[in-house]
């Protein structure tokens, strides 16, 4: 069955954003950027403002009037934690188009509903189809702390200095700025399979998830962000069923997610390996078949 959700509305730019929250219930770690291919300003050519989305607190096309919702329940809450307001302004051959667009991503509007009592603003709520459970949010580990930071960069210097005095310091120093950035990159790398691993597979299957894709883009943006940075991406399965089978298919699952890179994200393939081990590398040893065995793991490669 397909994954739908039903937006009852009581109005008809309520029911939009109701539209919109929709599709972060189901896309919960699509960013701001990911919202706008999805929801493209085209759609919306008489709001007024020129665009669907901005980031809370942004000020529309004038200063004195509210464009966009930006009460707290009503701004979205985007992948990287950001907030996100929609605008308000939808004619009715706008809303028509939205409605229509919205039905590619599973999403189905519902009869307004008339509000009740006289002076209520319309609201929105949404309904589950198809026995559809959403997603669970992904939760994003905070970054390095500004006095760790500190602690780091007086470390550099202190042995820059150090090492300034004294031969070969040039060599050293890059081994300390290498460590230095592994450490920055590390952390997110550790959090972005985390929830790669959380964006299950199908039973026997190597397809990736819209949830997976999601997070692949995620490690795009890190490895662009770190061209230095090379990954080997491996698959693992427990010891459950044919072992020639388990190995075919942890090859399939880590290649799905190199090909994903290479193709739709445009990571060069030099910075990339594919590799499966099958249930030979568990890692809960003592249990082969404990379903933490099943994994994906992002090695970097020095």
């Amino acid at each position: 069955m397909v994954n739908k959700v039903r937006v009852y509305g009581k109005a008809q730019n309520r029911t939009a954003l109701g539209i919109m929250h929709a599709y972060m219930v189901m896309y919960p770690q699509a960013t701001i950027e990911d919202l706008q291919k999805a929801f493209p300003n085209e759609l919306n050519p008489d709001s007024g403002v020129k665009k669907n989305f901005v980031r809370a607190g942004e000020s529309g096309t004038d200063a004195n009037w509210d464009g966009f919702f930006q009460k707290e329940d009503e701004l979205l809450t985007m992948g990287d934690g950001s907030k996100v307001a929609v605008v308000k302004m939808w004619t009715k051959p706008s809303f028509e188009r939205l409605v229509a667009h919205a039905s590619q991503y599973g999403i189905e509007i519902a009869q307004f509903e008339e509000a009740e009592g006289s002076g209520k603003k319309g609201s929105f709520r949404l309904e589950y189809l198809n026995g559809y459970v959403p997603p669970a949010p992904v939760a994003h580990k905070k970054g390095i702390p500004w006095w760790l930071w500190a602690i780091i960069g007086a470390i550099i210097v202190g042995l820059i200095i150090a090492l300034l005095c004294r031969p070969k310091a040039q060599a050293e120093v890059v081994t300390v700025t290498d460590t230095v950035v592994q450490t920055v990159y590390v952390q997110q790398l550790e959090a972005i399979e985390d929830n790669f691993n959380a964006a299950e597979f199908q039973q026997g299957k190597a397809d990736l998830s819209d949830d997976a894709k999601f997070v692949l883009h995620d490690l795009a943006k890190l490895m662009n962000k770190y061209p230095e940075l090379k990954l080997r991406i491996e698959g693992h399965t427990s010891a459950e069923g044919d072992a020639n089978f388990n190995q075919k298919l942890s090859e399939a699952r880590a290649q799905a997610a190199v090909a994903f890179l290479l193709e739709h994200e445009g990571i060069d393939a030099s910075r990339l390996e594919a590799a499966g081990f099958g249930s030979s590398k568990p890692k809960n040893a003592d249990d082969p078949m404990a379903p933490e065995n099943r994994r994906t793991e992002f090695e970097i490669i020095k």
